[in-house]
């Protein structure tokens, strides 16, 4: 193997995956899009099959818009989910809430007054 085959091999690959990188983002900006319909999306699918340079080219011409709208909106929706996980698992009540519940623990006798001052004062704190 000579030093121009490996630099062709190398560009090659460089190709193929940055092609397999484009055909899943198409693929999963499909399954992602609400508004087409299932027969459709099989259409675009079929087409990547049997004439995937082609079908990609024309996609991105065709939706390249919508396809980078689709990819803000997933990431918003993703980081809207995991801050409300993280607040969940983190107790991420408000100092008002917090205030009331450590009230309905001083009404039902759980907690003495004293303790209710230190829980009103750490909450009001934060």
């Amino acid at each position: 193997m000579s030093f121009w085959d490996i630099i062709w091999f190398i560009i090659v690959s460089f190709a193929f995956i940055a092609y397999l990188m484009l055909l899943f983002n198409i693929l999963g900006d499909l399954f992602r899009d609400k508004d087409t319909s299932g027969v459709i999306k099989a259409v675009w699918i079929i087409f990547l099959i049997f004439v995937p340079f082609l079908t990609a080219l024309v996609y991105l011409i065709a939706r390249g818009d919508d396809m980078g709208r689709r990819q803000v909106a997933a990431m918003e929706d993703m980081r809207a989910a995991q801050d409300t996980y993280i607040k969940s698992v983190a107790g991420g009540t408000s100092p008002p809430e917090q205030i009331a519940h450590a009230k309905e623990l001083l009404d039902n006798g759980t907690i003495t007054q004293a303790e209710f001052d230190s829980l009103k004062a750490k909450a009001l704190s934060q």
